[in-house]
């Protein structure tokens, strides 16, 4: 998923949780699909942060010899800009662009 183009918000922002339990029926239950969602989106982020880092990288830096790179600068810069992953998953969650299942209510 492209994060950059998210609509999501950058602050915090109060919710109505009545908004939450609509698709779900359960609030809890849509809290724990929205962690979880929220915490593959880290993981993508992470990911996504580290392999463009690692271009910038050099096998023959040492303690001594650190040299601060411009464009790694911007690109750490950018990704502190985007939202944070439990807002953006929130924002899909209330679009429902997240699928979701529980096995205990629809064995398949």
């Amino acid at each position: 998923m492209d994060f950059k183009k998210t609509n999501a918000e950058q602050s915090i922002a109060t919710r109505d949780i009545r908004r939450f339990d609509g698709t779900t029926g359960n609030i809890y239950e849509a809290v724990a699909i929205m962690s979880k969602r929220a915490n593959q989106i880290s993981t993508e982020i992470k990911e996504e942060l580290s392999g463009k880092l690692q271009e910038f990288s050099s096998h023959t830096d040492n303690l001594e010899e650190v040299f601060e790179n411009r464009e790694q600068i911007e690109i750490s810069k950018h990704y502190e800009k985007l939202p944070k992953p439990s807002l953006i998953s929130i924002q899909e969650f209330l679009e429902d662009k997240v699928y979701y299942r529980n096995p205990t209510k629809n064995p398949e």
